[in-house]
């Protein structure tokens, strides 16, 4: 396994993020735990959950099936948790959001939930502008003082969220954010104009989501050959068809280096500059094993540029206003 530092904290966390969206959803507790160990058993240390993955009126499963794992085998220690707080659990007022009321109480439920007394990161799971920073602030120093908290991550701010909120955590001597969790993978490069120069330069380390974009990435055209059932071929007509040519010629890339395509996915994202993991949702051991393998894959110059042919960056590529501007 290899490890880098989570954006400019001294927290180690492996290269890969096992995210756990499919527990309870996808996968029963007893999968979800064999899962959870060997990804152990491989060196993955940094679990990612949230308040509402596996959720069915409010009862936080995904962080139920961590929780009794985590009791189960003693390695809470080992491991760099992560969950997320934004979304309603019910139709009641305040259950949503990113007031400091919701924030400290979500904090509270995730805590029973996953049977432990700190969480390693604490991430917005969205933008909620009505919210000033003063008060989400306010809110997670509490929970840090507290030690309830050790560090805060967001998910799917723009650039300029960013920029605001670390400056509000700036003015307050906080260590602000340190990780932003956002859509990125080949098909979706629209980070790379701004969000990821942002983080960059502020030292928020990238955790990129949907990494194979729903499945498309992941040898969607030869499963669906192939007669194989799957993520691909559920979303075959909003994710793989408008992109049938470019997925097309891919796969053939994907072959003619003799590696499947999961793997080259994964392995495109941890060679971009300021990833610190892709975030890899394995329903299965074997899909695990295609996440870990992107590890020991190193794309050549060359072929990096041929997936840049084949799925060209937005504008005339890298950051903006360069993207579009002369």
């Amino acid at each position: 396994m290899e490890y880098t530092y989570l954006g400019r904290t001294g927290l180690t966390v492996s290269r890969l993020c096992l995210g756990t969206m499919n527990f309870a959803w996808q996968i029963d507790e007893a999968a979800s735990h064999a899962i959870l160990d060997r990804a152990f058993d491989e060196g993955v240390n940094f679990v990612d959950t949230a308040n509402m993955y596996g959720s069915e009126r409010g009862d936080r499963k995904s962080e139920q099936f961590i929780g009794s794992w985590c009791e189960k085998t003693g390695r809470r220690d080992q491991m760099v948790l992560a969950t997320k707080v934004y979304a309603p659990l019910t139709d009641w007022p305040n259950d949503g959001g990113l007031s400091a009321r919701h924030i400290i109480a979500s904090c509270e439920a995730s805590l029973r939930q996953l049977r432990t007394d700190w969480i390693d990161l604490y991430q917005m799971h969205h933008v909620q502008r009505d919210t000033p920073w003063e008060e989400i602030w306010q809110a997670m120093e509490v929970l840090v003082t507290q030690g309830k908290v050790r560090y805060v991550g967001s998910s799917n701010f723009a650039g300029w969220h960013l920029a605001r909120a670390q400056a509000a955590a700036d003015r307050r001597n906080f260590l602000g954010l340190v990780s932003e969790q956002c859509k990125y993978n080949l098909l979706t490069r629209h980070v790379e104009l701004e969000v990821l120069p942002a983080a960059i330069d502020l030292g928020i380390g990238i955790l990129p989501y949907s990494p194979l974009h729903f499945g498309a990435l992941s040898g969607a055209l030869r499963k669906q050959r192939e007669g194989v059932s799957g993520r691909s071929v559920l979303h075959a007509a909003e994710r793989v068809e408008p992109h049938r040519a470019a997925l097309q010629g891919y796969e053939e890339l994907c072959a003619e280096l003799g590696e499947e395509p999961t793997t080259v996915a994964l392995a495109w994202l941890l060679a971009q500059p300021g990833v610190t993991g892709p975030i890899i949702g394995p329903r299965t051991p074997g899909q695990l094993d295609l996440a870990l393998a992107a590890l020991d894959t190193e794309l050549s110059a060359d072929t990096l540029a041929r997936l840049d042919e084949l799925f060209p960056p937005i504008g005339k590529g890298g950051p903006g206003p360069e993207a579009w501007a002369w």
